[in-house]
């Protein structure tokens, strides 16, 4: 069936018709097309860029679990999902056109004992991290995943898993493969080696110093700062109580973070919205995120931006464009004004088909 949409096409400010025909989007009539009833504003659809479709409560998801969060994440609004590290294999999902389009990370890289058991792939010696790299960069759709920070419990705090050069070489090997890599990071240790590593992009980052937002900012670091997770760092430290200096650097990151990504957005770093649903973040909340962005210092139009077309063009997706995908969502009211209003969407439209 073919479609005809009137609205304001974001993030421009234009009133104009378009139309949906083969699962793509056309500015040119469709002879026949079905008018949708509401007109309003035209977003392409959201994107979460940390979220873990196959990880829930206690650990790895199954299939069908994994696919009920994939459609708790698409009734509220999200159409592109970068998975950040999933235990099991979601391509199934990819398969099925009533789900987001997935972009996957394969598995989460770490050493034994160094992250929550069952999630990643753990390695027995640092030096095998190149070649478990170039395995995942093989697996996954142009992104790896690394651990870059855990606690150590013969420390007590949080402390790096990778030494440099090891950082630099896996790194080398995924670009070489014409694959990026991001690294989970919560602490200040491990920042410096992937930075210098050539990391593409940081999940949390709340360790972050002002002279390393600059470098991000100048050599285009994308950094996603998943703030309504760090909500849960008072909790973790709440429960570590043999760990007193872990407990008290959690608390410490979890109340500067707001402080440190409002500097990242004012030093020009390339912020993007990520949930980290899966786990301790229920799925379906990336307008939080957004409306978190907000708080942290961005204006409505870049966290809309960093959760639809700006974040689509980082991962190389188009927006609202003649011969692109129709995956968009339609409002009657401008989300720009009220951020809450991408809560209330007209209608999804996903590879051409109204799901909502």
């Amino acid at each position: 069936m073919s479609l005809r949409l009137r609205g304001v096409v974001l993030p421009g400010d234009e009133q104009r018709d378009l139309w949906i025909s083969g699962g793509k989007i056309s500015f040119e009539p469709v002879p026949g097309a079905e008018t949708l009833p509401q007109s309003g504003f035209l977003v392409p659809g959201l994107v979460d860029a940390h979220c873990h479709p196959g990880i829930g409560v206690h650990g790895p998801a199954s299939l069908e679990e994994a696919t009920e969060q994939a459609i708790q994440d698409r009734d509220a609004g999200t159409l592109l999902i970068r998975d950040c590290g999933v235990p099991i294999d979601i391509r199934p999902l990819q398969q099925r056109d009533d789900l987001p389009r997935i972009i996957r990370a394969g598995r989460h890289l770490a050493l034994t004992r160094r992250y929550v058991p069952g999630l990643g792939i753990e390695l027995d010696d640092p030096e095998e991290l190149p070649a478990a790299v170039a395995e995942q960069a093989a697996e996954g759709d142009g992104w790896v995943k690394l651990v870059g920070d855990w606690i150590d419990r013969g420390l007590g705090d949080l402390a790096p898993l990778w030494p440099d050069d090891v950082l630099a070489e896996a790194v080398a090997v995924a670009h070489k493969a014409g694959a990026k890599v991001t690294a989970h990071v919560f602490g200040e240790d491990a920042l410096p080696g992937l930075i210098n590593a050539g990391i593409d992009c940081l999940e949390h980052g709340t360790g972050l110093s002002d002279e390393q937002l600059d470098v991000l900012a100048r050599t285009g670091v994308a950094l996603v700062p998943t703030l309504i997770n760090i909500e849960n760092f008072p909790g973790i430290a709440e429960k570590a109580t043999k760990f007193p200096a872990y407990a008290a650097h959690m608390r410490a990151l979890h109340a500067g973070v707001g402080a440190m990504v409002s500097k990242a957005i004012e030093a020009g770093v390339a912020v993007y919205a990520g949930s980290d649903a899966g786990g301790m973040v229920e799925h379906g909340r990336l307008v939080d995120e957004t409306e978190a962005l907000h708080r942290a210092g961005m204006s409505r139009e870049q966290a809309l931006g960093a959760s639809s077309w700006t974040a689509r063009e980082w991962l190389g997706h188009d927006g609202i464009a003649h011969g692109a995908p129709a995956d968009l969502l339609v409002y009657d009211t401008d989300p720009r004004e009220d951020l809450g209003a991408l809560r209330h969407p007209a209608h999804i439209i996903l590879r051409g088909a109204v799901v909502s």
